[in-house]
């Protein structure tokens, strides 16, 4: 979706695995993401962070907090460093610092972290389950999907590509300062322009 908006010029996405070679995009790539965002030397004006696992992907709860808060925050002092002034941010359902679930609580810490950066713009997404293709099956996910499916408002579940549309929306919508957060009802909201 960037590399079609006529109003995103270049795209620098940096990743923990290399992307195909694509028109306008530098993909600097690191498997700990660390060294690529520390190569990044060219302004940028918005971050998107859409990263995240599970705990069974992660094998731990520190690879599950490196991933999910400390390579998020790292994503956005990068951004700052760079002038960046909005980032957006895919987070989750429930994020609370204070939760008593250790991936709500992860959750709700990093978003914690972000709004203390004070972004001129902060947007957090907040989905439910993403529905979407995946390389690999989420046994959950699976057995859980046919229940969001028909959950209420911010609970029901949500296509991936719904999300992303409305991040970018919101990206390029004139200036509205401070945080934002949308919730999978929001979401779906503004994805279908409404």
């Amino acid at each position: 979706m960037l590399i079609n908006a006529p109003q995103v010029s270049h795209i620098i996405a940096a990743t923990r695995r290399p992307l195909p070679a694509m028109n306008n995009v530098t993909n600097p790539y690191d498997p700990q993401l660390s060294d690529a965002l520390t190569q990044l030397t060219e302004p940028l004006d918005t971050v998107f962070c859409c990263l995240g696992t599970t705990m069974k992907e992660a094998g731990s709860k520190e690879a599950f907090v490196l991933a999910d808060y400390t390579l998020v925050v790292d994503t956005a002092i990068t951004g700052l460093r760079l002038g960046a002034k909005h980032m957006l941010v895919v987070s989750a359902i429930g994020a609370n610092s204070k939760s008593p679930f250790f991936y709500n609580r992860v959750k709700g810490e990093m978003e914690e972290a972000l709004i203390a950066q004070n972004w001129t713009r902060l947007t957090i997404a907040r989905p439910s389950m993403l529905l979407g293709h995946r390389e690999s099956q989420r046994f959950n996910e699976s057995l859980l999907a046919p229940l969001f499916k028909i959950m209420p408002g911010k609970w029901k579940s949500i296509e991936a590509r719904d999300v992303a549309k409305t991040m970018l929306r919101e990206a390029l919508a004139p200036s509205r300062e401070g945080v934002n957060i949308l919730d999978s009802h929001d979401l779906r909201l503004l994805a279908k322009g409404d």
